[in-house]
């Protein structure tokens, strides 16, 4: 691992956390000139990862980062551009949302692990002379009328104008600056795998699949088997079960998709996997006096739609650029609507997609065609996903 730099004792803005979220943060308080510290308790970032979707509006902020398009262009080349977003029940198709129309430089969604985005980030913050101060795990975090002070796990103090959790749904900052953080969690657990697999639809597009035992999403992910050919490749697989083991392995994997997806998937390996809980929550505020708060210490929410990373890159940009033009009433005016519209969005599809009673499912399969149909639907729910609208 290489050396870090050492952490100063006074900088005008501390940004605890250097996920997607706190690198965008990082980056657009670089490129304007804003002194401030980076900080992560992980000695180095992660090599697995959650998210697996880049959107068009995201897309458009790493073009605002860096306005070569240099940026943009380097994610690209790492991931698959998907044009197409299909809602299926099991096996049978129901809907497409296609993003090949989209009024942007992006049309398209981008299939690229989290780690990946975050090393393009980071990348991007070294060349502008700036790197993460790692292990720091902060312990605490105190404000006064004249700024803050960060006191990590190893004694070290960081006194700092304003702080930004960027750390994740547990924040310490939020926690330090007494935000409510309403909400509830779901009652199933999410199963998340990374699987070489033959997939009968391909890697043309993304599925998400309903059925009576849940939800079900299929992404391909950029990379494939030793000695793969034709569709066997690499997918991303979410999908909600009742109670789920706390280490899905291959054959759980195998039956779960051989039960909801009726013999279209043929998995090869495992690659990875995890189980987790997904709570629906946004913080009350995203400002208690120099205390900020932007990313999943701000929301989280349902994976259905693949928009938490996301919201978390650009209330990273929006922050950022407040933070340079004194404007910090500013971005919770603009960010936290976008949050409570994306949860939203996201429980919308993840209880219709979950539905549970024979009469509710076919009124759905009945519906959701119908409304694909027509045009304003299908390109609003494009858009929606693209989080065009959140500009």
């Amino acid at each position: 691992m290489a050396s870090t730099p050492a952490l100063p004792s006074r900088t005008e803005v501390a940004v605890v956390g250097a996920g997607p979220t706190g690198l965008a943060l990082a980056v657009t308080l670089a490129e304007a000139g804003v002194d401030f510290v980076l900080l992560d308790r992980q000695a180095e970032g992660a090599n697995t990862s959650r998210a697996a979707v880049v959107h068009a509006r995201t897309l458009e902020v790493f073009d605002e980062l860096d306005p070569s398009g240099a940026l943009s262009a380097d994610l690209v080349g790492r991931g698959i551009p998907v044009s197409r977003f299909r809602i299926r029940d099991g096996a049978r198709p129901l809907a497409a949302v296609d993003f090949d129309g989209l009024p942007t430089a992006h049309p398209y969604a981008l299939m690229v692990p989290q780690y990946e985005t975050e090393a393009v980030l980071l990348g991007r913050l070294r060349a502008l002379g700036v790197d993460v101060h790692r292990p720091h795990e902060v312990a605490s975090v105190t404000q006064d009328a004249d700024g803050v002070t960060l006191t990590t796990a190893a004694g070290e103090t960081l006194r700092a104008a304003y702080a930004v959790g960027a750390d994740g749904m547990h924040s310490t900052v939020r926690t330090a600056a007494g935000i409510g953080f309403t909400g509830s969690a779901y009652d199933e657990s999410f199963v998340l795998a990374d699987v070489v697999m033959d997939w009968a639809p391909g890697p043309s597009e993304v599925s998400l699949a309903f059925g009576a035992a849940g939800l079900t999403v299929i992404a391909p992910l950029p990379g494939a088997g030793a000695g793969a050919e034709g569709s066997r490749r690499r997918y991303r697989i979410v999908a909600t079960v009742a109670e789920a083991p706390s280490s899905p392995d291959l054959p759980f994997v195998r039956a779960l998709l051989a039960e909801r997806l009726r013999g279209e998937a043929r998995v090869h390996d495992l690659v990875w996997s995890s189980r987790f809980r997904i709570h629906h929550r946004v913080a009350d505020r995203y400002r208690a006096g120099r205390l900020l708060l932007a990313g999943d210490a701000a929301h989280v929410h349902s994976p259905a739609g693949g928009q938490g990373m996301n919201t978390g890159i650009q209330d990273g940009h929006a922050l950022g650029r407040a933070l340079a033009a004194g404007d910090l009433d500013g971005y919770e005016a603009r960010r936290r609507p976008v949050a409570l519209r994306v949860v939203a969005l996201t429980d919308r599809m993840t209880r219709v997609a979950t539905a549970r009673g024979r009469t509710l499912r076919a009124l759905r399969n009945t519906l959701l065609p119908a409304l694909a149909r027509i045009p304003a639907f299908r390109n609003r729910l494009a858009r929606e996903l693209a989080e065009l609208d959140y500009r």
